[in-house]
C-alpha cells in the first residue's frame, strides 16, 4: 500500500504537501498569545521582515502608529517584538512598571561578541596585542565564566547588570564624575580640539575625527588614565573600527543575522565584518590591560582598569573577570564616544544651518565668559538660551529613536495588553520627543521649546538618555560634554556652510542616527 501510494504521488504534489505542511508548522509556532498587542500583516516564514530595511526607521514606526495604536507589535522570523509609544505609555513600561521591563534581549550579535569567550584569539601584528584565549584559562575560572550570559553594561541582565551597574558608577564617581576634576579634564581637552580646529584656517574640513577623538579622550582619561594623541596611529584605527561597526549594525545582512542567525552565519557580508571588528577592538583593551597588569599597584587605582583588576582581585570578585572587563570597557568607550560626538556634530551642522541662531548663543557666550576664560559647568545656569538650544539640539538630533530594546522579565499587563514573558518591547522614544500634544512645532529646530520667561524649562517629554534604572548611566559626564564642548567651539569660532555648498539634515541609521558626512568652515571669531 506504501509503495503504490508513494508511486502514485507526483513530485509537484510532495512540494505542495510539504509547502502546506511548513506554513501549518509556521502558523502554529507563531500563534499570538491571548490579548497580545495588534500588528501589520506578517508573511509567512519571515513576518514583518521589510520594516527592517526602510531608510527612515522613524517615519515608517509613526505611520504604524497611527494605525495600530500607542502599543503594537511586529515579528521577525518566530521573535516577536511589542513597540511602544507615548509619553504616558513609555513611562508606564519604563518606570511605573519598570521593573518588569528590566532585562536586555539576547540579540544574536550582541550574544555573539560579548558572550563567545573562545573566539578572542586572533592574530593583529600590527596593534601587537596580547591575545587571551579561553583555553589558556585554569579550568575552574574558565568553569565559572563559560555559563554567564552577555556580558558588560549595555547587553546584560540581572543580577550580572546591576553588579557592573553599581561598580561602574562608584569608579566613575571616584574619578571625578560631577567633580571639578573631571571637569578639568573636559576643558584641557575643548583647548586641545579648538587647536585642531584652528589648524583648519577656516578652510572646508570634516570635523568629524576631532569631535570623535577628543570626546573619546574624556572617557579614555577615566579608563585607561591617559589621552590619544589626534595623531596616533593605534588609536584613530580603533576609532574608525568603531565608526565602521556603528554603521555596519543597520546593514541589511547583520539584520538578517538578527533574525535568522543559524542560516546567516554560514554567509559572508557585514555581520563577518562587525565579529572581525569586536576582535580587533577587544585585542586593543586586552593589551592595555595587560600593561596594566604589569605595573599595577594593588594600593592606588589609576583608572578604571586598575580598580576593576583589584576588585577581580577580591576573594568574592567571580563575577570580576577580564571577560566582564574588556566589555565594560568597550560598553563605555562606545556608549561614551558615539553617542556624544553625534550630538556634537549634528550641533554644529543646526548652527551653520541657523546663523541667527549661532548669533545668539555667542552673543550670549560674550556676555557671560567672555573671551578671555573657558567656559565652566557654573556658566550653564546663567546661560539659559545655550542649554536651550543644546536641549533642542539633542532633541531634533534624536540619536537614539528607539532607545535599547527591552524584555519582559515576567507576563505583564500593558495598557490592557498582554506581553508575555521574554518578549523584546522597543519605546520609541521619537513619539515623545516629536509629539504634536507635547512641543509647539515639534518637526522644527526651535530652542523656544526649553524656555519659559527667558528661563530654561526643563520638559517631562525630553527623553534623550532614557528614563528609569537602566537609563544612561554616563548622562551627567555626557550634559558636561555637551555644554563645555559646545561653548568652547562657539566662543572661539563661528560655523559657516563651504562656498557653493547647501547643509542638509539627510541622516544615516546605524547604532545611532547620525548626521550624513559634512565638511563645514570654522570661521575664527
Amino acid at each position: 500500500m506504501l509503495r503504490f501510494l508513494w508511486d502514485s504521488i507526483s513530485l509537484q504534489m510532495l512540494f505542495v504537501f510539504l509547502f502546506v505542511f511548513l506554513l501549518v508548522s509556521d502558523y502554529m509556532k507563531k500563534r499570538k498569545p491571548k490579548d497580545f498587542p495588534p500588528g501589520p500583516f506578517s508573511f509567512p516564514f519571515v513576518g514583518n521582515l521589510q520594516f527592517m530595511f526602510t531608510s527612515d526607521p522613524v517615519a515608517t514606526t509613526q505611520k504604524l502608529t497611527e494605525k495600530l495604536g500607542d502599543i503594537f507589535s511586529m515579528q521577525v522570523g518566530s521573535q516577536y517584538f511589542v513597540i511602544i509609544n507615548g509619553l504616558p505609555l513609555i513611562k508606564e513600561a519604563l518606570v511605573t512598571q519598570g521593573e518588569n521591563f528590566m532585562d536586555r534581549p539576547e540579540i544574536p550579535l550582541d550574544k555573539d561578541i560579548f558572550s563567545k569567550l573562545g573566539e578572542l584569539s586572533i592574530e593583529i601584528p600590527d596593534m601587537h596585542c596580547q591575545y587571551f584565549h579561553l583555553s589558556n584559562m585554569p579550568e575552574g575560572k574558565r568553569e565559572a565564566m563559560t555559563w554567564l550570559g552577555i556580558h558588560g553594561l549595555i547587553s546584560s541582565s540581572g543580577h550580572l547588570w546591576k553588579q557592573q551597574r553599581r561598580f561602574t558608577l562608584t569608579t566613575l564617581r571616584n574619578f571625578g564624575l560631577g567633580k571639578r576634576s573631571l571637569e578639568e579634564r573636559i576643558q584641557e581637552e575643548c583647548r586641545f580640539l579648538t587647536d585642531a580646529f584652528r589648524d583648519e584656517q577656516g578652510k572646508p574640513f570634516n570635523p568629524y575625527l576631532k569631535i570623535n577623538n577628543a570626546v573619546s579622550n574624556i572617557i579614555c582619561s577615566v579608563t585607561f588614565g591617559n589621552r590619544f594623541e589626534y595623531h596616533d596611529e593605534d588609536f584613530q584605527n580603533l576609532l574608525r573600527l568603531m565608526d565602521e561597526t556603528v554603521a555596519l549594525h543597520a546593514t541589511i545582512m547583520s539584520q538578517l543575522y538578527n533574525g535568522f542567525p543559524s542560516i546567516i552565519k554560514y554567509f559572508p557580508g557585514s555581520h563577518q565584518t562587525i565579529f572581525k571588528n569586536w576582535r580587533l577592538m577587544k585585542s586593543f583593551v586586552f593589551e592595555k590591560i595587560s600593561k596594566h597588569k604589569e605595573d599595577l599597584n594593588p594600593s592606588e587605582s589609576r583608572d578604571f582598569i586598575d580598580s576593576y583588576l583589584q576588585e577581580m582581585a577580591k576573594p568574592n570578585g567571580s563575577d570580576f573577570h577580564e571577560e566582564n572587563l574588556v566589555a565594560c570597557t568597550l560598553d563605555l568607550l562606545f556608549a561614551g564616544t558615539e553617542t556624544t560626538s553625534t550630538t556634537i556634530r549634528w550641533a554644529l551642522l543646526f548652527m551653520a544651518v541657523y546663523p541667527e541662531i549661532q548669533a545668539r548663543v555667542q552673543a550670549e557666550i560674550d556676555a557671560v565668559i567672555g573671551q578671555s576664560r573657558q567656559p565652566a559647568l557654573e556658566d550653564r545656569n546663567s546661560m539659559p538660551y545655550t542649554n536651550a538650544v543644546i536641549h533642542e539640539v539633542q532633541r531634533k538630533g534624536n540619536i537614539i529613536p528607539f532607545n535599547v530594546p527591552r524584555q519582559a522579565v515576567k507576563d505583564t499587563i500593558l495598557a490592557g495588553f498582554r506581553v508575555p514573558k521574554g518578549t523584546i518591547t522597543l519605546a520609541n522614544l521619537s513619539s515623545v520627543m516629536f509629539d504634536k500634544k507635547e512641543w509647539e512645532t515639534p518637526h522644527s529646530f526651535n530652542p523656544g521649546h526649553f524656555l519659559k520667561d527667558g528661563q530654561f524649562w526643563k520638559r517631562e517629554a525630553f527623553m534623550p538618555f532614557s528614563i528609569g534604572k537602566r537609563a544612561c548611566l554616563g548622562e551627567l559626564l555626557a550634559r558636561a560634554e555637551l555644554f563645555l564642548f559646545f561653548t568652547a567651539l562657539l566662543q572661539k569660532f563661528t560655523f559657516q556652510a563651504p562656498p557653493d555648498t547647501i547643509l542638509d539634515f539627510k541622516f544615516t541609521v546605524g547604532i545611532t542616527m547620525a548626521p550624513r558626512p559634512y565638511k563645514i568652515c570654522a570661521v575664527p571669531r
